[in-house]
């Protein structure tokens, strides 16, 4: 039986952070990965493969911000799906084997099998070389998360399907329905819409994604409607089946997806993607032997410290719940690993930025204007738009903008919200600078290269300092 200082469950972005964080303190630590290659869902199915057909779709069909006059048919669109799918997977192996190589460079062993505990230190790895067994000082879940499932749909990864199964669909479809206006929607809505999939998205809140900058979200909803996207907000899918195609219908296989809405209109697509939810991939680790217990969606409560309810046992990444993004588990992972062998870390959860992939992209950090007006907190907004800056102008970016939240009286900077080409690049400066506690003053002085988006940092300062000096 291997013993060691660390067994972590799961290799993608939390449990590899933390393998190699621990690593690094001088511990022995066994990584147990159920999949063929490391890198978890975030590598396999999820963030990689989605911004590596992102980066494929900007490619093929120039959606990005092309000079006029240069075609946006840059392959025919029978053969696009074939070439999305290969660029994305030559991404999705490189990226696997670099994380295969910091573990061995590190020292930590990898156990290929799925893990399951046999009581609070022992897990089991059961894989190609049998059943192994591990018993361990400290154990981390990371295990993710999947996309939701309800029992009453009938997914058949071809007419319904989750966006686990974008990349493995046979053919381009004509027309798709989305259900779920989050993340994942969004994002996979506007590359398809790229790619000229007539799209309709369904969500039931007033509006996509409730958690950003509502300014930021209606510019984002507005170009989604220029698209050629359909946004049905304030609406309910109450049934999702596939049934054969009406007559005369351009259907494939004589088979279209069919949502019910609450509302009482049918609505029905080539293809439907079901992207409402996820679960905490805790179904199969036998939680119960060590103790443990996961909510209603598999996911597991932890502490400040990313410690469960048994104190040497922790859990970081999507499976704990919000934020559920691939860099706070990497940072999660690693600050865990530092708790768990009494290492001082530091964070500021308050800061962490947001990157949605859509197109175009949005990044966000801090405070939105719903919740400093909901606060009482006096503040002004500095704008700035890409058509003002000269490298918005070269880019032919004519939609992005940047706002920067500026405290009315002491001037710091209390959010900064971005749309628009490298926005989740370009949000870093404003998290720098808020993490110092600099001010709008910081902005104006600063001098910035030319020409740059960056730039539009300058200009929002002098917007919001502006209104504050009533010029």
């Amino acid at each position: 039986m291997r013993h060691c200082d660390l067994c972590v469950i799961g290799s993608g972005p939390g449990g590899q952070k933390a393998a190699i964080q621990a690593a690094k303190l001088g511990k022995d630590v066994v990584v147990i990965e159920k999949m063929d290659f490391v890198g978890g869902v975030a590598i396999h199915t999820g963030t990689i493969p989605s911004k590596a057909l992102r980066e494929a779709v900007l490619a093929v069909t120039g959606a990005g911000h092309i000079l006029p006059g240069v075609s946006d048919q840059l392959v025919a669109r029978e053969k696009r799906l074939e070439v999305l799918t290969a660029a994305c997977q030559r991404v999705i192996r490189a990226e696997a084997e670099l994380v295969r190589r910091q573990l061995a460079a590190n020292g930590v062993e990898v156990i290929r099998g799925h893990g399951s505990f046999l009581d609070a230190t022992t897990v089991q790895a059961d894989g190609p070389r049998g059943v192994e067994r591990v018993t361990a000082e400290k154990i981390l879940i990371a295990v993710g998360t999947t996309p939701a499932r309800p029992a009453n749909i009938a997914f058949d990864r071809q007419t319904v399907i989750t966006s686990d199964e974008v990349l493995q669909l046979p053919n381009l479809p004509r027309t798709m329905i989305i259900v779920g206006g989050g993340v994942i929607g969004t994002e996979y809505a506007s590359m398809l819409a790229a790619l000229g999939v007539r799209v309709t998205i369904i969500e039931a809140r007033p509006r996509l994604l409730e958690f950003i900058d509502a300014e930021v979200c209606e510019a984002l909803q507005y170009h989604l409607r220029q698209a050629g996207c359909t946004l049905r907000l304030n609406e309910k899918v109450v049934s999702i089946r596939p049934v054969e195609a009406p007559k005369g219908a351009r259907s494939g296989d004589g088979i279209m997806a069919e949502a019910t809405l609450e509302s009482g209109k049918s609505l029905m697509a080539d293809c439907l993607m079901y992207c409402i939810g996820r679960q905490g991939a805790t179904g199969g680790l036998n939680l119960v032997a060590a103790g443990l217990s996961a909510d209603n969606r598999g996911r597991i409560k932890v502490n400040k410290s990313y410690q469960t309810d048994v104190p040497h046992i922790y859990a970081v990444g999507d499976v704990i719940g919000f934020p559920a993004l691939a860099s706070t588990s990497m940072e999660q992972g690693r600050s865990a690993a530092c708790h768990m062998f009494d290492t001082t870390t530091e964070t500021l959860p308050e800061l962490i930025p947001y990157g949605i992939y859509s197109i175009p992209e949005i990044s966000t950090v801090g405070w939105t204007e719903e919740k400093l007006t909901a606060e009482g907190v006096p503040y002004e907004a500095g704008i700035a738009q890409y058509k003002e800056i000269a490298r918005g102008q070269l880019l032919n970016d004519e939609i992005g903008m940047l706002k920067l939240l500026i405290h009315q009286e002491s001037h710091a900077i209390l959010g900064a919200h971005c749309i628009g080409t490298n926005a989740t690049e370009l949000i870093h400066i404003a998290q720098a600078v808020m993490a110092f506690k600099g001010t709008a003053e910081y902005f104006v002085t600063a001098v910035f290269n030319y020409p740059t988006l960056a730039e539009c940092y300058k200009v929002a300062a002098f917007n919001g300092l502006n209104k504050l000096r009533h010029v």
